[in-house]
């Protein structure tokens, strides 16, 4: 079985590069010029991965990564025509899983490719279906769902895995690399800003669902998911 991919870009000179470089790489690939067909070309495709431009007509990348995660997690690339911070937060918050800078180097592309692959492929274990408990939360990785006093809350599913990881090893502190390496993968092409920003958009999420645990910041470490015994 080849491993599907899906480009969306407006340029079709990109397109037609991606798709001619990512088939002599054995990959199989359909594009979409733009936002509104990448979802239609993705229900019947249904891809493995998504290289998504960020700037596209009609409905852009970020509305069309947001529509993507209602309804799957299969791990989504952002390409971007910036290299500013900014645009690489807007990203990860929206739920993608890694991002590339126009211009790009097609073996960086490649390696991004393949470690987010690994990753999801690492992740994907049917028997892991505990479902982790504490007061007002309830977090299944199996089912990537996250309750807060009872109530199913939207998640991008890296934010769930984070949380999921830190809530299974409660009151350890952990590293950001460390949390790289055990979340991302050893692999992982990007820094250590990642994690912050997926702890910054939990807490919007938690606050004030218990006092009886709270997601830490332990200053000049890491973070850690405490039981506070309040």
């Amino acid at each position: 079985m080849y491993t599907k991919i899906l480009v969306v870009d407006d340029d079709s000179y990109i397109c037609d590069l991606l798709k001619t470089s990512l088939e002599k790489e054995g990959y199989e690939v359909r594009t979409a010029p733009d936002g509104y067909q990448a979802i239609d070309v993705f229900k019947k495709y249904e891809p493995d991965l998504v290289l998504l431009d960020i700037m596209l007509p009609g409905k852009n990348g970020k509305d069309v990564c947001t529509e993507l995660r209602k309804f799957t997690n299969k791990p989504i690339i952002m390409i971007t025509a910036k290299g500013e911070v900014v645009d690489k937060v807007v990203c990860l918050e929206l739920g993608a899983d890694d991002f590339v800078v126009k211009p790009f180097d097609m073996s960086e592309l490649f390696a991004r490719i393949k470690a987010v692959l690994r990753r999801c492929n690492t992740h994907d274990d049917p028997d892991d279906d505990e479902v982790i408990k504490f007061e007002n939360i309830e977090i299944s990785k199996q089912k990537y769902e996250l309750k807060l006093n009872g109530k199913s809350v939207d998640i991008p599913p890296k934010e769930l895995e984070l949380l999921y990881f830190l809530a299974s090893n409660y009151n350890r502190v952990f590293t950001r690399d460390q949390l790289l390496d055990k979340v991302w993968g050893f692999d992982y092409l990007g820094d250590s800003r990642t994690v912050d920003v997926h702890v910054k958009r939990l807490r919007e999420k938690l606050e004030g669902v218990s006092d009886k645990w709270v997601l830490k910041t332990v200053w000049g470490v890491g973070y850690k998911f405490e039981l506070t015994g309040n």
